[in-house]
Formats: structure tokens, sequence, C-alpha cells
């Protein structure tokens, strides 16, 4: 029996990283905006020199970003891969704080949740480099 030829599954996993990445960025610069404010730690004000809104912004642009080139870029897709995988570990501390702080911030306003959100920051890390190692 011929193999049929579909898209193939790391392509779609692919685009939903993609979906998610460019959709979280929005959040960040529209209606979530404020929540994730509460999410960065003081030190990191400190440490980049700025302040909690402009960081949230940044972030926000380079999920966008990030998701875009997901698409657009599909010659770079293993480099782009490697920079939503570092991205996702470098938002991390933001995610432990929120946890040890017992801050809400959208979707996450229990301390479950935000436990449960920590742990998430792995498969995340995985889906990015996997989805793009074809």
């Amino acid at each position: 029996m011929p193999r049929r030829r579909g898209v193939p599954v790391r392509s779609v996993a692919r685009g939903a990283l993609a979906a998610l990445l460019i959709a979280a960025g929005v959040s960040h610069v529209t209606w979530g905006r404020r929540g994730y404010r509460i999410v960065v730690p003081d030190w990191a004000t400190r440490v980049l020199h700025t302040d909690k809104d402009a960081i949230v912004v940044a972030s926000g642009a380079a999920e966008v970003l990030l998701g875009v080139g997901l698409v657009a870029l599909p010659r770079e897709r293993r480099r782009i891969g490697a920079a939503v995988a570092a991205f996702f570990v470098a938002v991390f501390p933001g995610n432990v704080h929120q946890w040890r702080t017992g801050r809400s911030a959208p979707g996450l306003s229990t301390d479950r949740a935000r436990l449960v959100r920590l742990f998430l920051q792995v498969p995340l890390i995985a889906w990015a480099w996997w989805s793009t190692r074809e």
C-alpha cells in the first residue's frame, strides 16, 4: 500500500506553537498587559534598567516576532526554534516569582495553577526544540 503524504506532524506542531506565541505576544501588549506586569520580578527592572511595563511590552514583541518567524522563515526554523526555547528559559524566573509570591495573572489565579504553569515550561521548551528539527 502506498504511503500517503500529508502535512508532517512537526509542521503542524510548529504552526500551533507560532499561533500560541503570537496570541500570547498580542495579549502582552493589549488586554493582559497589566496582569503580566505583576509577574515581572523587581530584580529584573534593576538588571535591565527599565520598568516592568517595558519588559512586558518587549517580551510580547519578542513572542510575536518569534511566532511570525516560525512560519515566515522556514530556512531559519532551527535557529528560531533555539531562540524560542531560549526565550522560554529566559521568562522562567518570572513564572517562579509569580508562584513564590502568589500573584495572580490572566488564567493563573490559584497556587495550584501557578505551580502547574511552572511545570508546563519544560514541555514548551521541548515543543520549540522538537518542532523545528526536521
